[in-house]
């Protein structure tokens, strides 16, 4: 009746489990580092395990004070399958020249409620040990492309840049602080009842108009507006509700003189056809969301991207200027966690619950991912997934069918 249980974060319990003389009675019981002060256990079940080792190592977690969950065995079970995209996402849009490290870390941090930036994070752990769990999961993948490794940890960790224990990694060590503090939001107020018209139904668009209000600023939709123009016009729709001949009677046309803002969620500023516009990207719920992110075009108005910083500093938010791309950066990474636990949910690994549960008292996340789904809206979440299917023709941006179905039954995915 004695249970073996093993702490691997990485290797197959099954694999562990097929050298035992009784494999039913070897489980997994995934702490989380430090554990004196983590409170999460993750006991991982391989399919022949016995219903006595579940309950074993479930009370022992218990008995420890952990807050335990449930996992399939398989690559990375759930919690570090889940929170993957934190990391693999960021690597990208860095490789894709989106954003740098720093400000994806700070987008990260002041406008998602992160408390590490991913690259802050992968510094913390080890870049080598970063690059070793990420051909891991591809290899145990069989080559998932949503878990292929990237050549720039491969650079750093060639280069010796291991990340906190080498003195430099994403970030220098050498001078004790890694990084500059971040500005001082800009103070809220100042819309003076000036009317700003938002576009959009969706959780954000409903968000920004009330803070807009909040902040003194008259908000209201385009077909509230009776007889001038609004100081600005925002679409926070997607796709796009606002149509040409709304644009041209209000002066948002060529070398009209109402400032667009324009959401970059389903696609990027340049494929949205506005060239003149203002992008900008936040993800509700907007709460103590201190940053929002804003991107411009060659052909873009100055008027327009003036307005964009002036407006949302008077919503108390920091501007940080990023690349064309859809989703930007926040949008795009949380987008993908949300799309990484609908296939784990779809695949049988864990219920919502725990995926959310994992993330947040094993990672510290802000939110789980099922929740933050929900919170920004899974029809968003499908329309942003399916904006980088097209633009890139990634296969690591196809969504889970689970979401899909999610989105075409209004079901959920609880």
């Amino acid at each position: 009746d004695v249970v073996l249980a093993t702490n691997t974060s990485s290797i197959l319990v099954a694999v562990l489990a097929s050298a035992a003389g009784r494999p039913e009675n070897v489980v997994g019981m995934h702490f989380f580092n430090p554990p004196p002060l983590m409170g999460l256990l993750e006991v991982v079940a391989p399919d022949d395990v016995s219903e006595h080792a579940l309950a074993v190592a479930r009370a022992t977690g218990e008995a420890m004070g952990k807050h335990v969950i449930v996992a399939a065995d398989g690559a990375g079970f759930l919690v570090n399958r889940c929170g993957r995209p934190f990391g693999a996402e960021a690597l990208r849009l860095l490789q894709e020249r989106v954003a740098s490290v720093e400000a994806i870390d700070r987008i990260c941090r002041l406008g998602g409620g992160f408390r590490m930036g991913p690259f802050e994070l992968m510094d913390l752990v080890g870049v080598d040990v970063g690059l070793e769990v990420a051909r891991s999961f591809h290899a145990q993948s069989f080559g998932e492309p949503r878990w292929k490794p990237s050549p720039l940890q491969e650079r750093l960790v060639a280069a010796g840049r291991l990340g906190r224990k080498s003195g430099r990694g994403w970030y220098r060590y050498e001078d004790g602080a890694h990084r500059p503090d971040d500005d001082e939001a800009p103070a809220a107020g100042g819309g003076h009842g000036r009317v700003v018209a938002i576009e959009g139904g969706s959780p954000l668009a409903v968000e920004l108009r009330s803070r807009a209000g909040a902040c003194g600023w008259d908000a209201r939709e385009p077909e509230e507006l009776r007889g001038g123009a609004p100081e600005l016009m925002i679409d926070a729709s997607e796709p796009s509700a606002v149509s040409d001949p709304e644009r041209a009677a209000l002066g948002t046309g060529e070398g009209g003189g109402v400032p667009l803002l324009s959401l970059c969620a389903h696609r990027s500023l340049a494929a949205r056809g506005e060239p003149e516009a203002c992008g900008f990207s936040l993800m509700p719920p907007l709460g103590q969301v201190g940053l929002v992110e804003l991107t411009r075009l060659p052909s873009t108005r100055d008027a327009a991207a003036e307005a964009g910083e002036a407006f949302f500093g008077s919503l108390g938010m920091r501007s940080e200027w990023v690349e064309d791309a859809p989703g930007l950066v926040l949008a795009r990474i949380v987008c993908q966690l949300v799309n990484e636990a609908c296939f784990a949910l779809g695949e049988g690994v864990g219920d919502a619950e725990a995926v959310d549960d994992g993330l947040t008292v094993g990672l510290n996340h802000p939110r789980g991912p099922v929740a933050w789904g929900e919170a920004v809206g899974l029809d968003s979440v499908l329309a942003t997934i399916d904006g980088l299917w097209e633009e890139r023709r990634e296969e690591r941006y196809r969504a889970a069918p689970l979401l899909r179905r999610a989105v075409a039954t209004g079901v959920g995915v609880r």
